[in-house]
């Protein structure tokens, strides 16, 4: 799992440069003409506006401040992209090429959702259980290369920005505590401590200063010297004295006050805007209760699969059972973290050699195994990917969580790194980004129903991959699976149907094998982000059923590798898109042979 970025109101880890208004007059459309022309224009100016409000840091030289995130700043944009949408839907879409239909679809698609979220006011609940704009800033001093004395004073006007910008999510929180747009209480016990890890005795513990523990050999002494004054004092009274401020405004203020519903139907036009979190989460038009039904079903299959498991290996109990020998036999578990990393860095080396039989183009961008920070792992997922930045000199990252090794069982890992890493979320963005045909924004644009489908179907490529290589593992891949299943009917009975968090709880742990810790963790995150849970199963299903159509009819014309490239050939789409192109390629081959 990945996140966007990171979050609506927490995209800014690209930077900011105020923009003073809308779409400029006097712009490229108003002399160009033709439907191709005005879609480039509208993507230039629609580029242009994110890269003014949204700079990216470690490539823009201009970016010293963090994004303006009053409540009038979100309405302005808000604004500017209904002007966008009114200028797409004057183009004559017929007219256009195929790759330029698909941009003029995801382009809409983007901003109808960016309109809706401040339509329901979501920028009012600006964190989730594992994210926030906080946790976001802690990922600064990986963003930025820092190769000149330059990148150094820009990192430490960032710094110096940061009470501001904190300053400005807690005015929104604060409107939303009134509003009751919030986060529940019972997912945030402990929640300071993503703050509180950053709040240090010595500056010098702090990873805001470790930049400046190596400096290049570029920056003489003096200098140097001065960089890592004034790097002390800005880390202490700007970034150090807001995070315990924070810390107090979670604990005195924000934790006792929030609301006690856990539901997205209970949030202010909840029902409706949980209908539209499923819409952008799935990208398709589905009801909660289809979603729940399907959930069911998959459930159901996927259990006769894992009985099937345990027959083979002479398993004489019933499925709670073998889980509960799962989940405390020794020999499943790490006994390092060493162990657990290097376990992960080999998988990713043995799938590395079967893409070829799977993949006729592959990265160039490598993908390095990282442990989850310290102030993220206790409420972390198992593991997640870190997009990499080439511009800024910094890989994809599959972070392992390594905190509280019992509940990182090895049987899992296989499936988790194929996944995260290869030749899931890695492959996938990376190979998205080297796409020289299509816009920037297509190139960095990511949906959970393509890139967590496209994950969740790498799981299922290891199989024919060789990858799990004993029952075990091959229990673990089909945990994972229904861990996904579970989540159809576990997020939708949170939000929509009533379930208490122990419900979601009890759900989980009767079905999968995951540890209880990590089933805590989940039901929380899926608490506190409506629906996205519910792109994993809707993804895969969609690309496993289209894959199942093209090799049906096209038989022995069926390539694997020639459908890989097609499925990733435009980045991320839509999965209705997806669907037109894969039925376009089966009728062409068809016509070819």
């Amino acid at each position: 799992m990945r996140y966007p970025i990171f979050l609506m109101s927490f995209y800014w880890v690209v930077g900011l440069v105020i923009f003073s208004g809308c779409v400029p007059s006097g712009s490229d459309s108003d002399i160009v003409s033709g439907p191709a022309a005005e879609l480039n224009a509208i993507v230039e100016a629609y580029e242009d506006f994110q890269d003014n409000e949204f700079p990216r840091l470690g490539v823009d030289e201009n970016a010293t401040k963090l994004p303006q995130m009053t409540e009038s700043d979100i309405l302005r944009r808000t604004e500017v992209n209904k002007g966008f949408i009114e200028r797409l839907e004057d183009i004559d879409v017929d007219a256009l090429t195929h790759s330029e239909q698909i941009t003029h679809e995801m382009l809409c698609f983007i901003l109808e959702d960016e309109i809706a979220q401040t339509t329901y006011r979501a920028y009012l609940n600006p964190i989730l259980v594992d994210a926030g704009f906080h946790i976001g800033f802690s990922r600064l001093p990986q963003q930025i290369a820092f190769r000149t004395e330059a990148d150094y004073v820009r990192y430490l006007s960032l710094l110096e920005d940061f009470p501001r910008y904190a300053q400005a999510h807690v005015t929104l929180m604060r409107k939303g505590l009134a509003e009751g747009i919030a986060q529940p209480k019972v997912i945030l016990a402990g929640y300071e401590e993503t703050m509180t890890q950053h709040v240090v005795d010595r500056v010098e513990e702090s990873l805001f200063y470790k930049p400046f523990l190596t400096l290049p050999s570029a920056i003489d002494e003096t200098r140097a010297v001065a960089l890592r004054k004034r790097a002390r004092t800005v880390i202490k009274e700007s970034v150090g004295a807001t995070y315990a401020e924070l810390a107090r405004f979670f604990t005195d203020e924000y934790i006792p006050n929030t609301r006690t519903a856990t539901a997205a139907y209970d949030l202010p036009d909840g029902k409706a805007y949980y209908q539209q979190r499923i819409r952008y989460y799935t990208t398709l038009d589905l009801t909660p209760d289809e979603i729940f039904n399907q959930g069911l079903s998959e459930v159901a299959r996927i259990r006769a699969d894992m009985q099937s498991i345990m027959d083979e290996v002479n398993f004489k109990g019933d499925i709670q059972e073998f889980l509960r020998y799962l989940r405390t036999d020794a020999r499943f578990y790490p006994k390092s973290e060493k162990e657990l990393l290097h376990y992960a860095a080999y998988l990713c080396k043995e799938m590395e050699a079967e893409l070829p039989k799977l993949f006729d183009k592959l990265p160039r961008q490598p993908c390095a195994v990282r442990p989850v920070p310290a102030h993220l792992a206790p409420k972390y997922t198992a593991g997640r990917y870190v997009s990499g930045n080439p511009e800024a000199m910094k890989p994809g990252q599959y972070w392992v969580n390594t905190y509280q090794l019992s509940s990182r069982p090895l049987y899992t890992l296989p499936a988790l790194t194929l996944h995260e890493a290869v030749p899931g979320h890695h492959l996938q963005e990376a190979l998205t980004r080297e796409i020289a045909d299509i816009p920037h924004f297509r190139q960095h644009l990511y949906l959970s129903a393509f890139g967590e489908g496209w994950g969740l179907y790498s799981e299922y490529l290891g199989i024919e991959a060789g990858i799990y290589k004993d029952p075990y593992s091959n229990f673990g891949r089909l945990t994972y699976e229904m861990w996904r299943a579970c989540r159809l009917v576990v997020d939708v009975g949170l939000h929509a149907k009533g379930w208490t968090r122990q419900q979601a709880m009890d759900y989980m742990a009767e079905h999968t094998a995951l540890s209880l810790h990590e089933i805590r963790t989940e039901v929380d995150r899926y608490i506190s982000w409506p629906a996205q849970a519910l792109s994993y199963k809707i993804g895969e299903l969609t690309i496993r059923s289209l894959r199942k159509e093209a090799e049906n009819a096209l038989g022995e014309q069926f390539d694997v590798r020639a459908f890989h490239n097609l499925v990733l050939s435009q980045g991320t789409v839509t999965l209705p898109i997806l669907k037109r192109i894969v039925r376009d390629y089966i009728t062409q081959t068809q016509k070819n042979t």
